[in-house]
C-alpha cells in the first residue's frame, strides 16, 4: 500500500536546479536506497520529506497521522541537554513514561534507601504497565546497548561527533515510524555496529528511505533504488546489484537514442545544404526540424570524475616504526609496543572500534603527534599526503577556485600533460560557475570531493586514508578505489567501510582497544570469517566442557555408556562425528587452558593472605576449575579410545 507520494516535485538552490518536477511513491515496508552524485541533492530530498524543507513547486500525500523519523548526518542537539533528554525525545505519553522511568530508575541507583525515590520508581513502574511500555523498553536497551549508550546523565555537549550520531541515531531506531529516513547512517559507526544495524533494519516494521555510501549495506538491507541524476528522478526494483544491472542498461538506451538524434540531425544539415535555395514551406520546416534537433539533447550518460593525477617516485625506505608505545592522558595504552617497516606497494586497512587508536596512529605517522616512546623513520623519497577526517585546512569563505591554485596553479596528470586548475577541477565535476562559489555553499560531499583534489594534487607517493568514504557518494569512491589500483606508492587505510576495504587493502591491522594490534593477512570479508568462525569454535569449546560436567554430575549414566560402548565395539562408528572430531582437535589444548588456570587461581590464593572474601571466591573458581578438568580429562579418555578403536578397524 503507498504510505507517501511525491508529486512533480521542483526544487532549486540558487540558480542550480536539485529537482526538475520529480515523482515517486513509497509503499508500506519498502526499504529503498537513495543513490546520486555528490550535490544533486540527495539531502535535501530528504529534508523535505522528513517535512523540514519545503519545495517550490509540487506536493507530498500522504495519511493524517503518517510518521516520519529522520536522522540527519550531522545531528545538532542542545549541548546542555543530557542524552536521556536525547533518546527518549518526544511528547508522545509512550516517550514520557520511558523518559520518567529511566530517570526514576538512575535517580534510584545512586540512593537506594530513599523511600521517595523508590515511590517515584514504583509510580513509573505502573505507569509502564498501563501504557504496555515494557517492549518499547527493551527495543529502546537492546538499541541502546548495541550503540555503546550508557551515560544517560552526561551533557550531550560532552559527547564526540560519533558519539553524537550513536545518540541521534538510538532516538530515531525507538521511535515508532510509519517512514524511517536515514541520512549516512554508517558514518561514525564501526564496523561491529554497521552489521548489527543491518540486522535490525531488516526486521524494521515500516518503511525505510536511506543515503549510505556503504555498498554491502545497501546490497544488504534495500529492496529499491531510486536514483537522482541531472534533476531526474529514475526508480529500480531490487538492491544495489540489480541497480548496477539496469542502470547499465539504461545508460546504454541512452547512449543508443543520443546516437540516433546525432544522426538524424547530420543528415537534416546535409539535406539543407545541398538543398534547394527557395524559401519554400518545405523547406522551412525542414530547416525548423534541424533546428529543433541542434537545441534538443537527449540526456546521455552523465559526466564522469577523472582522478589521473600524477605521482611520485618511491624509494626502497618508506617508513619503519619501532616499537612504538602511545597511552591516553588517562595511562590507558592505544598502542603498546607497535613494530611494522612499511613497504612501497603496501595496501594497508587500520581495523577497529572507535577510540581505540587508529586515527592516533595516522597522526604519528604523518609527525602530526609524537608517539610516548620508540621511533619512526621516514624515507628520503616519501611524498605524504594525508587526507583526515575533518576539512581543517578549509576556509568557508575561500572560493573553490582560490583554494586550489593556492596550492598549485597548474596540475601534472599521470599521461604527463599539465593543464590548469580550472581544467583539472572540471575533472573532478565542478563546474566553471560552481568554481567561483564560496567553499560554504557546497554541499558536505562536495567539500570532501574539493579536499580529496587538494590532497591528491601535490602527486604524493604516500598516502595516509582517514574515513576516506565519509561523505563521498558511490561514484566518486568507485573511481577512487580505481585510482588506488594503480596508485604506485603505499596507502594506508582507516575505515569502517567493508567494501572499500575489500577492494583496496591486502593486509590489516586490527585494534582491539587495549594497546594491542592483531596483524592479519587478506581483505575483510575473509578477516571477518575467520573470527566468525573462531567464535563458533569457542562457543562448541564450552558447549564441549558443559556437556563433559553434565556427564560428570551424572556417573551412572555415563559409566553404563561407556560399558555399553566398551561392550559392544563392534557398534562404535568407523569415523568420528563432525561434532566428536571438532571436540578432539581442541580439547587438549582445552585441557592446557584449564590447567593453567588452576594454577593461577592456586597461586592468587595464596598470595590472598587474610582477605577472607576474595579467598573465598577464588576458591570457589578453583573447585570448579578443578571439575571442568576432571571432566575434560575424562571426555579426552573416552574420544582417545575411540579414536584407537577406529584406527585399528
Amino acid at each position: 500500500m503507498n504510505i507517501l507520494s511525491a508529486v512533480n516535485i521542483t526544487k532549486t538552490f540558487g540558480d542550480k536546479v536539485l529537482f526538475d518536477d520529480i515523482s515517486f511513491t513509497v509503499n508500506e515496508k519498502q526499504r529503498i536506497g537513495l543513490i546520486g552524485v555528490n550535490g544533486t541533492g540527495k539531502s535535501t530530498l530528504l529534508k523535505l520529506l522528513a517535512g523540514l524543507e519545503t519545495a517550490d513547486r509540487g506536493k507530498l500525500v500522504h495519511a493524517n497521522h503518517f510518521r516520519v523519523e529522520y536522522l540527519p548526518q550531522n545531528p545538532e542537539f542542545d549541548p546542555n541537554s543530557t542524552v536521556l533528554e536525547q533518546v527518549f525525545h518526544g511528547d508522545t505519553p509512550l516517550m514520557k513514561t520511558l523518559r520518567d522511568y529511566e530517570l526514576a530508575l538512575a535517580e534510584l541507583e545512586l540512593d537506594a534507601s530513599s523511600e521517595k525515590k523508590q515511590s517515584r520508581l514504583f509510580a513509573a513502574q505502573s505507569r509502564m504497565d498501563e501504557q504496555g511500555a515494557w517492549e518499547a523498553s527493551t527495543l529502546a536497551k537492546t538499541v541502546l546497548m548495541k550503540l555503546g549508550i550508557s551515560q544517560f546523565d552526561k551533557p550531550v555537549g560532552q559527547l564526540s561527533g560519533g558519539q553524537r550520531k550513536r545518540v541521534a541515531m538510538a532516538r530515531v531506531l525507538i521511535q515508532p515510524a510509519d517512514l524511517l529516513i536515514l541520512d549516512e547512517p554508517t558514518n561514525h559507526i564501526d564496523n561491529e555496529t554497521a552489521i548489527w544495524l543491518e540486522e535490525f533494519l531488516g526486521k524494521w516494521r515500516g518503511a525505510l528511505l536511506l543515503v549510505t555510501h556503504d555498498r554491502y549495506f545497501l546490497e544488504r538491507v534495500t529492496n529499491r533504488m531510486l536514483e537522482l541524476d541531472r534533476g531526474k528522478i529514475y526508480s529500480y526494483e531490487g538492491n544495489y546489484e540489480a541497480f548496477l544491472e539496469k542502470k547499465a542498461e539504461r545508460m546504454e538506451s541512452e547512449a543508443s537514442s543520443e546516437d540516433k538524434r546525432q544522426n538524424l540531425l547530420r543528415r537534416e544539415l546535409a539535406w539543407l545544404r545541398r538543398g534547394a535555395k527557395a524559401r519554400t514551406t518545405k523547406q522551412k520546416a525542414r530547416i525548423q526540424r534541424a533546428e529543433d534537433l541542434r537545441d534538443h539533447k537527449v540526456d546521455g550518460p552523465g559526466e564522469k570524475m577523472d582522478m589521473a593525477l600524477a605521482g611520485s617516485r618511491l624509494g626502497k625506505k618508506v617508513m619503519e616504526l619501532e616499537a612504538i608505545t602511545k597511552a591516553f592522558e588517562s595511562g590507558k595504552p592505544l598502542l603498546s609496543s607497535f613494530s611494522y617497516i612499511v613497504m612501497p606497494r603496501d595496501r594497508l586497512g587500520i581495523i577497529g572500534p572507535n577510540g581505540s587508536g587508529k586515527s592516533t596512529l595516522l597522526n604519528m605517522l604523518a609527525g602530526r603527534i609524537q608517539p610516548d616512546s620508540g621511533t619512526i623513520e621516514t624515507g628520503t623519497t616519501v611524498k605524504l599526503a594525508y587526507y583526515t577526517q575533518e576539512n581543517v585546512e578549509m576556509d568557508e569563505k575561500m572560493r573553490v577556485i582560490e583554494y586550489i591554485k593556492e596550492a598549485a596553479e597548474l596540475i601534472r596528470t599521470s599521461d604527463g600533460e599539465t593543464i590548469s586548475a580550472s581544467q583539472m577541477l572540471e575533472r573532478f565535476l565542478f563546474s566553471p560557475t560552481l568554481q567561483w562559489s564560496p567553499i560554504g555553499k557546497l554541499s558536505g560531499g562536495e567539500r570532501r570531493r574539493l579536499y580529496l583534489l587538494r590532497t591528491l594534487m601535490g602527486e604524493p607517493n604516500v598516502l595516509l586514508l582517514d574515513e576516506p568514504t565519509n561523505d563521498l557518494d558511490i561514484q566518486t569512491l568507485t573511481i577512487l578505489e580505481d585510482y588506488l589500483d594503480q596508485f604506485p606508492g603505499a596507502v594506508i587505510t582507516v575505515s569502517h567501510d567493508r567494501y572499500f576495504l575489500d577492494r583496496t587493502v591486502s593486509h590489516l591491522f586490527a585494534f582491539d582497544g587495549n594497546g594491542r594490534i592483531e596483524p592479519y593477512i587478506g581483505n575483510y570479508s575473509d578477516y571477518l570469517e575467520e573470527k566468525r568462525e573462531e567464535e563458533e569454535a569457542e562457543q562448541a569449546r564450552k558447549e564441549m566442557i558443559r556437556n563433559a560436567s553434565t556427564a560428570k554430575s551424572a556417573p551412572s549414566t555415563a559409566t553404563s555408556s561407556a560399558a555399553a560402548g566398551n561392550a559392544s565395539s563392534s557398534s562404535r562408528p568407523k569415523k568420528l562425528s563432525f561434532k566428536e572430531q571438532k571436540e578432539w582437535d581442541e580439547i587438549e589444548n582445552t585441557i592446557a587452558s584449564l590447567e593453567d588456570k588452576a594454577a593461577s587461581l592456586k597461586k592468587q590464593i595464596e598470595s590472598a593472605g587474610s582477605d577472607f572474601d576474595r579467598v573465598r571466591d577464588l576458591y570457589e573458581q578453583e573447585q570448579q576449575t578443578a571439575a571442568d578438568l576432571e571432566a575434560a580429562m575424562e571426555r579426552w579418555t573416552y574420544l582417545s579410545e575411540l579414536v584407537e578403536e577406529i584406527e585399528r578397524k
